[in-house]
């Protein structure tokens, strides 16, 4: 079974050794995303700015494997604040439909470039 690198200027470039997203058969894995600017590389203030961010660069790896966020099955929220979830769940809830994908929330976690949120997305092709 062979791996196919998913790489776009769309998202932030990876921060480490690894890759934007992988496809492997019919699905599609994001790496976490940063709610970083792929052109300014700035990170918004508030919960909701960085989780629209962060779904735009998920969307942006998505859309450069040849899928879109109609396909996500599971998502995984990485939260430094648990009380943030409300407020990231009204903009969450805006780039899914009523299919939403199966959804693990984690709190209480320290991110990288000191971001609000992180997300991960699995999808098919």
């Amino acid at each position: 079974m062979e791996k196919q690198i998913i790489s776009t200027n769309n998202a932030p470039s990876a921060i480490g050794p690894y890759s934007q997203g992988v496809i492997v058969k019919d699905m599609v894995y994001t790496s976490g995303q940063l709610p970083i600017n792929p052109q300014t590389g700035e990170v918004p203030a508030t919960i909701e700015e960085q989780t629209k961010q962060v779904l735009e660069n998920g969307k942006a790896i998505l859309e450069a494997a040849g899928t879109d966020m109609s396909k996500v099955f599971k998502t995984t929220v990485f939260l430094k604040d648990l009380k943030d979830f409300a407020k990231m769940n009204e903009v969450y809830a805006t780039y899914f439909s009523e299919k939403h994908p199966a959804r693990s929330t984690v709190g209480g976690a320290e991110l990288v470039k000191d971001a609000l949120v992180e997300i991960e997305l699995v999808a098919i092709i």
